[in-house]
């Protein structure tokens, strides 16, 4: 019995060894920073752009004097992660990273000490980028002014907080093979699709996830909510009354709007308005035509014209619907947002916003619409220059009878557990409606 029992700790301590040599990732060498003169103006730009795509800046800045510097807070069911600093400051930032090891974190999520990443770096995506586009982004980062800063210690919750259990995630969950071109498809199509899945991580934000924080792949671009945005369905069950277009997407991604989907804010504003403002018309109208393919939709000149009689159709009906009901919620809209969001039926316009078409009113979850309405659009946000005031001061009732109406004027079910939704959001923003006191 006990040269059997022996012999059974032996082998788990073998096994224990082994398992730690598989799991442990050697460091990679320190390097003296690159000076800037060290990378070409061309590679740097071409990094911009890719920076741009990805929105790097969003996720690893936290006031404009420290751009890049990390700092900002991710909150996850494990626990708060806190974005690096990956300027090339030598100590607190990625100064002394070789191109081996940046290589290394965004393909494989280890870091150049050998710790593992967390997934909410997007390394599950970045892998797919060509060995010249890493080298650009490189070249990008480390020539920009190093910033002294360190951010907070990430407060994940135990066990989560071991960063070698990210192994198992890996291999439960992380596929390394990159993507591939698809040749039964167009140019655009590819270099869209290497886009959307490589820098951009489009599915990071669009994609429900499961219980491990992981995407769910049979449910990809399915709709999900993030940071307190809902970032809608672009898959073929969107329940967009017009379904985007490699048009109607091109004017949202280059513009940040759409005569028929709406206008973007939140986090999809950053995106439009400081991520992609460098890109190139030729990407920009890439990532929409492979974006637009995701719905399913015929893009031949006739489903144009299609649309535009769909988008008249929904319109109409919803004037009707209209002139039929005077609830309160009606009264609300003919008040407060009729003067500013009609539009003529056979004529919408991406300025006014044509409330029975927009995303944030036909989108599965109310958390877009509650949310503008509780704070509105400022200038820098949305369209440039156009602002929507914000109506916080209506009461929870209004508010709530409001988006019924939206709801229902658009032919849409009502939403579930609308008031609990307005509740959370008011806390979150701190908003306070008229009859309940002023704004702390």
């Amino acid at each position: 019995m006990g040269r059997t029992l022996t012999a059974a700790l032996a082998v788990l301590v073998i096994i224990l060894i082994a398992l730690f040599f598989v799991i442990r990732k050697p460091s990679i060498d320190p390097v003296e920073t690159p000076p800037p003169s060290s990378f070409d103006d061309a590679v740097i730009e071409r990094g911009r752009i890719l920076a741009g795509i990805g929105n790097c800046a969003t996720c690893h800045t936290t006031t404009d004097d420290k751009p890049y510097a990390g700092g900002r807070d991710f909150p996850t069911g494990f626990g708060s992660l806190y974005s690096t600093n990956i300027t090339p400051h030598p100590q607190d930032g990625i100064g002394n990273w070789s191109l081996e090891a940046f290589v290394r974190s965004m393909r494989a999520g280890i870091a150049r000490d050998g710790a593992y990443l967390y997934p909410a770096f997007p390394y599950t995506h970045f892998k797919n980028l060509t060995d010249e586009d890493l080298g650009a982004l490189y070249a990008y980062l480390m020539t920009r002014e190093p910033v002294a800063y360190t951010p907070p210690e990430n407060k994940m919750h135990f066990p989560f907080n071991l960063r070698f259990l990210q192994w198992g995630w890996q291999l439960l969950f992380f596929d390394k093979k990159p993507m591939q071109a698809d040749p039964q498809q167009s140019d655009d199509w590819n270099r869209g699709a290497y886009l959307a899945e490589g820098a951009g991580h489009c599915t990071a934000c669009h994609s429900p996830r499961n219980a491990f924080g992981a995407e769910k792949k049979d449910e990809a671009y399915a709709g999900a909510l993030v940071d307190n945005w809902y970032a809608p369905a672009l898959n073929a069950d969107q329940p967009l009354p017009v379904h985007w277009s490699s048009d109607t997407l091109y004017d949202y991604l280059r513009n940040g709007q759409s005569a028929y989907q709406g206008v973007s804010v939140g986090s999809m504003g950053e995106v439009v308005h400081q991520g992609l403002e460098r890109a190139p018309d030729g990407d920009i109208r890439a990532l929409a035509v492979y974006v637009a393919s995701l719905g399913g939709q015929d893009q031949t000149p006739n489903s144009t014209r299609q649309a535009a009689t769909q988008a008249a159709q929904v319109i109409d009906a919803a004037h009707k619907r209209t002139d039929a009901d005077r609830s309160q919620g009606e009264n609300i809209y003919i008040a407060a947002c009729a003067a500013c969001h009609y539009n003529a039926a056979d004529n919408p316009l991406g300025l006014r916003a044509e409330l029975s078409l927009n995303s944030a009113v036909t989108a599965a979850d109310p958390t877009n619409l509650l949310r503008v309405l509780l704070r509105g659009i400022p200038a820098d946000e949305g369209t440039p220059g156009i602002v929507m005031p914000d109506f916080a001061r209506l009461s929870d009732r209004d508010v709530a009878e409001l988006s019924r109406f939206l709801r229902k004027r658009a032919d849409l079910p009502p939403w579930e557990d609308l008031e609990k939704r307005l509740k959370e959001l008011r806390q979150q923003l701190g908003t306070v409606a008229a009859d309940k006191g002023e704004k702390q």
